[in-house]
């Protein structure tokens, strides 16, 4: 990454202008979301739901790839906001399922661990002091370690490790890499902390443009070591910016600077969220791909604003009270999750209901696009307990 040339917000009076989250649409939204996930679970009974809808409704499906980590996270955000036994016995039954899954290595070949047991395992045990999720989580985290690759100093997404055709980092593992910092904190392994630190300075070198946009992946040569190029794989072309990667770092920064407090990150932060909040359409929920805007016929994803809006809130916190962008930046988390709830979370099936609609799973395959998706479900009920908790939630992350 070279030295990156910071947007200014283009119109920040639009942000400033428009209709923030009520407490009382707040409290509404939240109590639509208990009762939704109250009958999916009768129509799930001990299955997770796919990881997209198809016609807006979720087929059943076992523990396997890389989404039922944020079913389990659904449930753990209702027991908190509802404290209601239901959210919590399922939840613990889900997590047995995860520590089987670990154990016997089911499907867990890839860079997702993250999603998969921060908000199952890591959750459970926050929260309850379940010793099984913790023992989950810390096997996890140990396969994620084995996906590490000295010579690019970088966590390998896909394949086989050295699989020269998948020798590359994803942005995606921003929000994987966590669960590092959380084994480092409860072991004390330095060599925890050495690889998350390693990955998060080769993403930020290497994955994010001099404008401040985002590759989705970057290679390496698996011989050397040496950065080769960034491509895509999920967004519109290599030289666009897919939302949900733009999101993965606004997020993932956030996560990295509550750990290490690197002023540096500060700016870097900034970047990728000015030039994400400059290109959201007019009710400021994103297309899929950052290139596309209002009257270009593309589907939004509002999975990626969901992301931002608990990335942003993440960072609030830290940012100066003082500065021009804290107060834009405040009143837009408010803004964008305003507009998801009042305009995304229609039920629109009698089956198992998503709780945000109009996603995008991968519009290069067809596959979920303008779908709900069960990430985009759990960053939209974690923004909605963000807010509620006064901004001060105690993070699954």
């Amino acid at each position: 990454m070279s030295t990156i040339k910071k947007e200014m917000l283009v119109d920040p009076t639009r942000i400033k202008n428009a209709s923030g989250i009520s407490e009382t649409e707040l409290d509404h939204a939240i109590n639509d979301v208990i009762k939704k996930v109250k009958r999916n679970i009768v129509k799930l009974g001990e299955t997770f739901p796919d990881s997209s809808t198809i016609n807006n409704t979720y087929a059943t499906a076992k523990n396997v790839e890389w989404t039922p980590g944020f079913w389990t996270g659904i449930l753990w955000l209702c027991y908190e906001n509802s404290h209601e036994e239901v959210f919590r016995k399922l939840a613990e039954k889900n997590v047995e399922s995860f520590y089987d899954r670990i154990k016997n290595q089911v499907d867990v070949n890839h860079h997702d661990l993250g999603f998969l047991y921060i908000p199952s395992c890591v959750a459970a045990y926050k929260l309850t002091g379940n010793e099984l999720g913790k023992k989950a989580a810390l096997m996890a985290a140990d396969k994620l370690m084995e996906r590490y690759n000295p010579k690019g100093k970088f966590i390998q997404a896909w394949g086989n490790i050295g699989d020269s055709d998948n020798y590359r980092l994803i942005v995606d593992a921003m929000l994987n890499i966590p669960l590092l910092y959380w084994a480092y904190k409860e072991t004390g392994n330095t060599d925890y902390l050495e690889v998350v630190k390693n990955h998060y300075a080769t993403t930020l070198k290497y994955a994010i443009r001099e404008d401040g946009s985002a590759y989705h992946t970057f290679f390496f040569d698996p011989v050397s070591g040496e950065p080769l190029g960034g491509k895509t794989r999920q967004g519109y072309s290599d030289d666009s910016s897919w939302a949900r990667g733009q999101a993965w770092l606004i997020y993932g920064i956030a996560l990295n600077y509550s750990r290490l407090h690197d002023d540096s990150d500060i700016d870097t932060f900034e970047s990728v969220t000015n030039y994400f909040l400059n290109r959201l359409p007019k009710d400021f929920v994103s297309y899929w791909d950052l290139i596309f805007s209002d009257g270009d016929y593309q589907s939004k994803d509002s999975s990626a604003t969901a992301i931002a809006v608990c990335g942003m809130n993440q960072m609030q916190r830290f940012l100066n009270p003082d500065s021009e962008l804290f107060p834009i930046y405040e009143k837009a988390q408010s803004v964008m999750l305003h507009n998801l709830v009042e305009s995304y979370t229609d039920e629109k099936t009698q089956g198992i209901t998503a709780l945000l609609n109009h996603g995008v799973y991968s519009w290069h395959s067809g596959h979920g696009v303008d779908e709900g998706n069960l990430w985009g479900d759990y960053f939209y009920l974690e923004a909605l307990t963000r807010f509620k908790q006064n901004n001060n939630w105690n993070m699954y992350w």
